[in-house]
């Protein structure tokens, strides 16, 4: 039995809200989120005003829904060193939670969760909190913390400033204005988060090669108030423009991978030429590194090409040269081994093929393992070159013996279930694939790039010819 390939383009990340950040890391979080400067210095006067006075203090944070209030208030301390984000969540009692606070080593924020409306803070609920933070700020275990109230209406501010001063006066906000104004990052900022933001939580990708080109992400912007509602227009996009492609696929959900076997065993070039663990064609990096003919006609219209490359789940997978020769050898039937003799090649079973079809690039994608670190393998001696040689020889006039040899042995260690070699799409367009794999998932076609060498621009122009003839088949691109 097969087992799962891993993520597929179905499982793209893109979160308006940052709860539904907060467990991808620092490292993904530091590319993601933009410092709001202005209200990091209302933050550093505060804890100054703090020092000074030898307590704490109440900050109201007035913001719009989406604004990015959470997403600030939670990585303050990838900005300044040592202060640390608590939450109280809406379930929980401010009087109680506050009481069971113990007292911080360091500057602490205190962030009071989902009471930002009216609806969700009553006036009685208010004034009990007020006499709660008023008490805790003015105690030893308060003395160094913030409690920052996020409010989404002027209504709900009102009644904070109002219930605060009454109960605390002035000294409960410190120093400045009762209410801090937080507007985010403002438009301009808006098409760079959402960049790095689909990049970091989806390996690489890009907006163009999701389908939103310049001009698309331009004119999200305008019909977006905040960062969070920009990042939804995005999304909702991207969900759109996959849509808009599997709606032209037939009943099979094509998946293309393109596999490299070449004597020069250009690893380097393959890894330049996708991105992340699952080895993902990255559509921009394939149009700059090649200037063929191809380019210019799919230059027409970039951004379906880019829909394309992930909706069909484009990988390019590097095979190496030692793999090839053993499965020729182990898995090769009676024609491929009678052209291998012709040419003085040893057709001798090898043990080995097995291993190596389940340890290298094409089993671990198919068993849905991620490459990881690809690891540099030795150097083929001079007999390991000249046998490939022949294969690459035999590739050039009767590839399909050494498809069905990767076939057999795909099926035999159980990556696959079955397959067929010179597989028909099945539309109007008539094209043929090398290699259709079936799988309990669903079916992977495989085209085989064999060359004696090969480099970056050459792959390039395979797989965008690849991809090109795909697009025309599911009637996406003329």
């Amino acid at each position: 039995m097969a087992q799962g390939a891993g993520p597929t383009r179905d499982d793209l990340y893109v979160p308006d809200r940052f709860e539904m950040l907060r467990d991808v890391g620092s490292g993904a979080l530091r590319s993601i989120v933009t410092p709001v400067q202005d209200t990091l210095l209302e933050i550093d006067m505060h804890f100054s005003d703090m020092r000074a006075a030898r307590r704490g203090a109440l900050m109201i944070l007035r913001g719009e829904t989406g604004a990015g209030k959470s997403t600030f208030l939670d990585t303050l301390g990838l900005f300044r060193s040592g202060l640390v984000t608590e939450r109280i969540p809406a379930s929980d009692g401010v009087a109680e939670a506050l009481q069971e606070k113990p007292q911080s080593e360091g500057p602490r924020v205190v962030v009071l969760e989902g009471r930002e409306a009216l609806g969700e803070a009553s006036t009685e609920y208010v004034e009990a909190a007020m006499h709660a933070i008023n008490s805790f700020v003015r105690s030893d275990s308060g003395r160094e913390s913030l409690i920052v109230w996020p409010a989404n209406t002027d209504d709900l501010a009102t009644l904070l400033v109002d219930k605060a001063q009454k109960i605390g006066g002035e000294a409960l906000f410190g120093v400045g204005e009762p209410v801090t104004r937080f507007t985010g990052p403002g438009k301009s900022q808006f098409i760079g988060i959402a960049e790095r933001t689909v990049g970091a939580l989806n390996e690489g990708a890009s907006l163009a090669a999701l389908g939103i080109s310049d001009a698309d992400a331009e004119a999200l912007t305008e019909n977006a108030s905040t960062i969070g509602r920009f990042l939804a227009l995005v999304r909702k996009s991207l969900i759109r423009n996959g849509a808009r492609v599997r709606s032209l696929l037939a009943a099979e959900q094509f998946r293309l991978w393109t596999l490299v076997i070449a004597g020069n065993e250009p690893e380097g070039d393959v890894a330049a030429l996708t991105r992340g663990g699952h080895a993902y064609a990255d559509v921009d990096r394939l149009m700059t590194a090649t200037n063929a003919n191809i380019v210019a006609d799919l230059k027409r219209n970039p951004d379906e090409l880019g829909i394309l490359g992930t909706v069909l789940d484009a990988k390019i997978i590097h095979v190496d040269i030692m793999t090839a020769l053993a499965v020729a050898r182990h898995f090769g039937d009676a024609f491929l081994h009678e052209e291998m003799s012709l040419l003085g090649m040893s057709t001798s079973a090898d043990p080995k093929a097995v291993s190596r079809l389940q340890s290298g690039e094409l089993g671990l994608l198919l068993s849905g393992s991620s490459l990881g670190v690809r690891k540099v393998g030795g150097k083929a001696g001079s007999n390991t070159l000249a046998a490939f040689e022949g294969l690459a020889q035999i590739a050039s006039k009767k590839d399909g013996l050494l498809n069905r040899a990767i076939g057999t042995g795909l099926q035999d260690v159980g990556l696959i279930d079955s397959f067929s070699t010179e597989r028909e799409l099945g539309t109007d367009y008539k094209y043929y694939s090398d290699l259709y794999c079936e799988r309990v998932e669903g079916p992977i076609r495989l085209e085989m790039m064999w060359r004696k060498s090969t480099g970056r621009a050459e792959i390039a122009n395979y797989v965008l010819t690849k991809l090109g003839k795909y697009g025309k088949a599911i009637g996406l691109l003329t």
